[in-house]
C-alpha cells in the first residue's frame, strides 16, 4: 500500500512538472499578405517573444486572412478565434474614435514619427475603444501619396480622374476634385490595367510590395493621411499568461512600434529605388501655393473629427494639440539622425 501511495505521488509530481514545462502556444492572425509590412512586423514580434521567453512561448502566425479577415479581426480576437490579431482601425469606421485621429491629413512624413506619436497618445489617454483587449503595440503607415499612370504635376490635373482609395482617402480625393473608387487592394492591379482607375492614394511601399510601379510609375508627393494599426490580444488569454511572459511582451510594446516604423520607412525608400530602376519612376512635387491650398481645402476634415470625438466624450482639442506637439518633438529628434 505504501509503495502504491509513493508511486501515485511520484506520478502526480511528474505530471505536474511536465504540465508546467509545456510550451505556451499562441495564434496570431493577420489580414495582409505575408510579404507586406504588417505581416513582416508580426514575424519579427513572434521571433522576439520566442527568443526572449527562452522557447517558453511559441507563436503560430496566420497572414493573408487565413484565420481572420480585416473586418472581423477585432471581434474575432475578443471572441477567442485568435489569441492575437493585427487590426487597422480604419477598417471599422466609428469603432475607434480616438486613434483614427492619425487619419487626418496633418503632414506626417514618416512612419517612425507617426508610430511613436500614436503610441504616446494611446499611453496617455488609454481610450475605452480598446478596453476589451490587451494592446501589445501600435504603429502607423507611412503617409499616403499619389501614384498614377499619367503624371499629375498640379491640382488641375487631378480633377476628374478615377483614383483607388478607401476610408478617409476617399473623402480627401473627393475634396481635391478626383473621383475616388473604393476597392480592395488585391483588385487594384487589374483595375489599373483595364483603365477602371488611373491611380491610387496609398503609402509608397506598395510600389514594390504589390508591384504597383509597373502600372503607376508617376508619384506625386502629398504626404496625406496615415493609417493606424494595433496588435491586440484576447483579454482572458493575456490574464492566463505567466507574469514573466507578460513582462517580455510589455517590454516589447514601444520597441515594436519603433521597429515597425523604421522598417516601413526603409521599405518606402527601397520601393522608390525599385520603381526608378525598373520603371523609370518619377516623383513630382506641387508648388508651395498648391500645398497651402490643399491644407485649406482639407481643414474641414479636422473639424468633423473633433465633432465625432466630442460625441464620444473625448477631449478633442487636447488630443489634437498633443498630437501636433508630439509630431514636432519626434520630427526634431530624428531629423538629427
Amino acid at each position: 500500500m505504501l509503495k502504491k501511495m509513493i508511486l501515485t505521488v511520484f506520478l502526480v509530481l511528474v505530471s505536474y512538472g511536465l504540465a508546467s514545462a509545456e510550451t505556451i502556444r499562441l495564434s496570431y492572425a493577420n489580414f495582409p499578405p505575408a510579404s507586406t509590412f504588417p505581416s513582416v512586423q508580426m514575424e519579427r514580434w513572434k521571433e522576439a517573444v520566442e527568443e526572449r521567453t527562452g522557447g517558453k512561448v511559441r507563436v503560430d502566425t496566420y497572414p493573408g486572412g487565413s484565420l481572420l479577415g480585416a473586418r472581423n479581426m477585432f471581434r474575432g480576437v475578443i471572441q477567442g478565434q485568435a489569441d492575437i490579431g493585427n487590426i487597422c482601425m480604419s477598417n471599422q469606421p466609428g469603432v475607434f474614435p480616438m486613434t483614427t485621429v492619425l487619419e487626418l491629413p496633418l503632414g506626417f512624413t514618416s512612419s517612425r514619427v507617426a508610430s511613436l506619436v500614436l503610441w504616446d497618445l494611446f499611453e496617455k489617454y488609454q481610450p475605452k475603444e480598446f478596453e476589451q483587449v490587451k494592446v501589445l503595440t501600435m504603429f502607423g503607415t507611412a503617409p499616403s501619396n499619389l501614384m498614377t499612370r499619367q503624371p499629375v504635376t498640379n491640382l488641375a490635373e487631378l480633377r476628374g480622374i478615377e483614383i483607388r482609395a478607401s476610408g478617409t482617402a476617399s473623402q480627401i480625393l473627393e475634396i481635391l476634385g478626383a473621383v475616388p473608387v473604393d476597392m480592395p487592394m488585391s483588385e487594384t492591379p487589374e483595375a489599373l490595367q483595364r483603365g477602371m482607375v488611373k491611380g491610387l492614394l496609398s503609402s509608397l511601399e506598395v510600389l514594390m510590395d504589390f508591384n504597383f510601379a509597373a502600372y503607376t510609375p508617376h508619384v506625386t508627393r502629398l504626404d496625406l493621411q496615415v493609417y493606424p494599426f494595433a496588435v491586440i490580444m484576447n483579454r482572458d488569454k493575456w490574464d492566463s499568461l505567466p507574469q514573466d511572459v507578460q513582462q517580455v511582451m510589455d517590454e516589447l510594446r514601444l520597441e515594436q512600434a519603433l521597429w515597425t516604423g523604421e522598417y516601413m520607412d526603409a521599405q518606402v525608400e527601397k520601393s522608390l529605388e525599385y520603381s526608378r530602376d525598373n520603371y523609370d519612376s518619377r516623383i513630382f512635387e506641387l508648388t508651395p501655393e498648391e500645398y497651402a491650398l490643399i491644407d485649406e481645402k482639407l481643414a474641414g476634415l479636422v473639424d468633423v473629427w473633433k465633432q465625432e470625438a466630442v460625441r464620444n466624450n473625448l477631449p478633442a482639442e487636447e488630443i489634437l494639440a498633443d498630437l501636433l506637439e508630439l509630431k514636432e518633438y519626434y520630427e526634431a529628434k530624428y531629423s538629427q539622425n
